[in-house]
């Protein structure tokens, strides 16, 4: 792996505040184009087989820059895992109602999350998929999250072509409306660990956490995204379990007990 598609101290540090992470990859030149014209095609939705149907699709995921952040963050022998899915949200449909994809049991270790990929440009009025940052580590009962509107703070994934965007298995998403004319496709996929670190296995600086402490929020360095960063302003006292869990989840990472 070439070191410069590894991550770095911010990016580790924003990706366990935040819960995402974008990626604009350079695919060769019609690459994405002809996979949505591959899809627009498509009579019926063949699962686990998308990639079987559309097999352009590893050239996404073979992307070294794809394989740097999956090494990064889910360490060596991480897993492509079998499961994955095309999203295409029809012209006229609605929103999707928010949701996680997991278990109200939220996990403070990264051991999985999904990969997005958008063939085409997506505009605002597409449905995009919209995320929540910073939602990852908290729960909340399925029923309750299908009666929320507007979150202060989301984020619509409003991208070029050829994007992966990279979220936290537990992060809170939905999609708008699809008020276009074009279909808006999404292929998801999902990433696994096999082994807990021994050690960093991004592009990590042992001195990354000795930076001092900026009060004045204005430094951006893995010391402060951790302490400062709060993505949709939560309450002080919701802020400082937020900041043990990132503790936590960066040690993990580390490759040091929790």
């Amino acid at each position: 792996m070439d070191s410069s598609y590894l991550m770095t101290d911010i990016d580790v540090a924003k990706f366990v505040v935040n819960g995402y992470h974008l990626l604009e990859l350079d695919l060769p030149d019609g690459l994405n184009e002809h996979i949505a014209e591959q899809l627009d095609n498509l009579d019926s939705n063949p699962g686990d087989a998308i990639t079987d149907v559309v097999p352009e699709l590893w050239q996404a995921l073979d992307h070294p820059a794809v394989q740097g952040v999956l090494l990064s963050l889910l360490g060596e022998d991480y897993e492509v895992q079998s499961h994955r899915h095309w999203h295409c949200k029809q012209p006229g449909s609605g929103h999707m109602n928010w949701h996680q994809d997991s278990t109200n049991n939220r996990d403070i270790h990264i051991n999985r999350f999904l990969g997005l990929y958008y063939p085409t440009d997506i505009t605002p009025d597409m449905g995009p998929t919209v995320i929540v940052p910073g939602t990852q580590f908290r729960n909340a009962p399925t029923d309750r999250m299908s009666t929320y509107s507007n979150i202060r703070g989301q984020v619509p994934l409003v991208v070029k072509a050829g994007t992966m965007a990279f979220t936290h298995y537990d992060l809170w998403h939905g999609t708008a409306a699809n008020s276009s004319s074009i279909k808006r496709h999404m292929i998801k996929f999902l990433f696994r660990r096999t082994k807990d670190n021994a050690a960093p296995t991004w592009s990590h600086d042992p001195e990354a956490l000795n930076h001092p402490t900026d009060w004045n929020g204005k430094r951006e360095d893995a010391h402060n995204i951790l302490t400062f960063g709060n993505p949709i302003g939560v309450s002080q006292s919701d802020h400082y379990k937020e900041r043990t869990i990132r503790r936590q989840c960066w040690n993990h990472l580390m490759g040091e007990a929790t």
